[in-house]
């Protein structure tokens, strides 16, 4: 299989003659052996197979397999959420008196972990604005940083990321590049391609689609070094925990570097049980088979509803980059192709409270703390997810208070526009 919308429906289970069609629930946290030392080679990581479900569970690994057919990796770790998979991403390279570099621009539940929650643990994080010169994001990172964190689509800001730029900087340090594509999904851009290691979800939004599966993905690319780079000794270091396993030797099928994954499971999974759960992996698993066909119709909504927006009076600006004035359509074109998705921001002149009105006003757009699903939705960051920030932290992040997050949805975008004019005439 080589075209996504293909992978979205058949890739990651494959059903033997007389098995179900669709992916089985395996609703059971144990696996019973006939050989002790079958079991003994599972706790060991010698054997691939199922012996309690904190550690893998069936369900589960055929979501992990499709991901891994979708990004073009090596391994895959399903997690309970998008705040784990990013938290986990982290804590699998670096401990207290290590940092990261990471984009302002990033989800204020992202900013928050990095910038509050994970220096109590002794791991800081330096900002730098997605724009800057590539010369002052070199001059943040030192012999404790262990990696560049960046967002393809930057939610709420919807700054589009330079691959290229982040990259280059990276393989000049020989630094792991971790990238949430959330809110472009490998349909609209594939991260490993471009030069990133490792890509985190959160499968709540369009990997599900329909609200409904809190969960995240962490993808290992398989394409970054490990063996004896001395940033990440913890990876070099034999880790008496599996009898002096070197993570950094391991190596799929195909002859990829499956260290970083295994690491994430053989650790964090197994001490911090964060793993998805099956039912959540299933009906995740059946989003994902329409992923391709609704990031068509979000793209194509979103394009509509942005140039409508873009026409209104009440409307002071509006940021999407399917729009030809927007600061990040030549990027797009570059790094998304098939379509920028359905997130965009607004800002509705008057300030906060004229915003704030204008949210109340929809009908058949909802305000809710969601993104990316099917139905459309509303908020106003800086008084909602983005609350924690400072007045300079969010001006930094390119969220003024008159912003509005639009998150399009797959109804008819005739509906939508009434209901963005009336909200708008209403103000």
């Amino acid at each position: 299989m080589k075209n996504l919308d293909t992978i979205c429906i058949q890739a990651g289970y494959n059903p033997k003659s007389g098995e179900a069609r669709v992916v089985p629930i395996c609703q059971s946290t144990t696996y019973p052996y006939e050989k002790a030392d079958d079991m003994a080679a599972c706790f060991d990581l010698k054997s691939n197979g199922y012996f309690y479900s904190r550690l893998a569970n069936p369900t589960v690994t055929a979501l992990e397999n499709k991901m891994i057919a979708l990004d073009g990796g090596a391994a895959a770790v399903g997690v309970s959420a998008g705040m784990t998979a990013t938290q986990f991403a982290i804590m699998n390279i670096a401990q207290a008196g290590d940092n990261i570099v990471s984009s302002q621009a990033v989800y204020g539940g992202t900013y928050n972990l990095f910038d509050v929650t994970l220096p109590k643990y002794g791991i800081k994080t330096k900002f730098f604005d997605v724009d800057a010169e590539a010369s002052y994001i070199e001059s943040l990172i030192d012999e404790k940083t262990k990696a560049i964190f960046c967002e393809t689509i930057a939610n709420p800001a919807i700054k589009v990321l330079d691959f290229e730029k982040i990259s280059k900087i990276a393989k000049k340090h020989n630094l792991l590049f971790i990238v949430d594509n959330t809110l472009a999904t490998p349909i609209l851009c594939k991260p490993l391609d471009l030069g990133a290691n490792v890509v985190v979800y959160s499968t709540s939004k369009y990997m599900d689609g329909h609200a409904c599966a809190l969960g995240g993905m962490v993808i290992d690319g398989g394409n970054f070094d490990f063996k004896g780079n001395k940033r990440y000794e913890s990876l070099n270091t034999p880790d008496e925990s599996y009898h002096g396993l070197v993570y950094s030797d391991l190596k799929n099928e195909e002859g990829k570097s499956i260290a970083y994954a295994v690491k994430m499971r053989g650790q964090l999974i197994r001490d911090f049980g964060a793993i998805m759960a099956p039912m959540t992996a299933f009906l995740t698993n059946l989003g994902t088979e329409t992923l391709a066909l609704r990031m068509e119709k979000h793209s194509s909504n979103a394009n509509k509803i942005a140039e409508f927006l873009s026409k209104q009076d009440k409307v002071e600006w509006v940021l999407h980059p399917s729009l030809k004035d927007n600061k990040y359509y030549a990027t797009a074109q570059k790094y998304l192709p098939n379509g920028c998705g359905g997130m965009m921001a607004l800002g509705i002149k008057g300030g906060a409270e004229k915003a704030k009105a204008f949210t109340e006003n929809l009908k058949l757009i909802r305000i809710a703390t969601h993104v990316a699903d099917i139905r459309s939705c509303v908020l106003q960051p800086a008084t909602t997810t983005h609350r924690q920030l400072s007045k300079e932290a969010l001006l930094a992040a390119g969220i003024p208070e008159n912003l509005v997050r639009l998150s399009v949805g797959c109804e008819n975008v005739e509906d939508l526009i009434d209901d963005l004019k009336q909200a708008l005439d209403n103000i």
